[in-house]
């Protein structure tokens, strides 16, 4: 395996990623924001946050794929919600939740980063995620 992901003693627990991912391969892989639109650009269900996580990450599996990686390869995760509030944690996890067995992503997740931002490229926009991943 290329990429070992670990949470040494000592680091804040309990939280659904690992803190530290180790890459042992030399491809970096690297996708660009995914949003929660369908695959023709249609604009998402407005409002929907977790359904705009769920359909972001599978543009990321896509994505992932098509340089023949996968969420086990992945090293780092970075999600950006427009007006992040604590009070949205349930459904961003619910977005998660809902296609983590399909797109087979580590339990605990890989080290990820959640950034609260103002607005992303277009209003009806809620998240956007960003994958690296490494492989051999």
């Amino acid at each position: 395996m290329t990429v070992e992901l670990r949470t040494p003693p000592g680091m804040l627990h309990p939280v659904p990623y690992h803190h530290v991912a180790v890459g042992l391969g030399s491809r970096h892989v690297h996708v660009a924001g995914q949003v929660g639109r369908a695959a023709d650009g249609s604009p998402a269900p407005a409002g929907d946050l977790a359904g705009q996580v769920a359909a972001a990450l599978r543009h990321t599996a896509r994505g992932l794929a098509g340089a023949g990686a996968g969420f086990g390869d992945v090293v780092r995760l970075r999600f950006l919600v427009v007006g992040w509030r604590p009070e949205k944690y349930g459904e961003l996890l619910a977005g998660i939740e809902e296609v983590a067995d399909e797109l087979r992503i580590p339990q605990p997740w890989p080290p990820a980063t959640l950034v609260g931002v103002e607005s992303l490229f277009e209003p009806d926009v809620l998240v956007e995620i960003e994958a690296e991943a490494v492989l051999d």
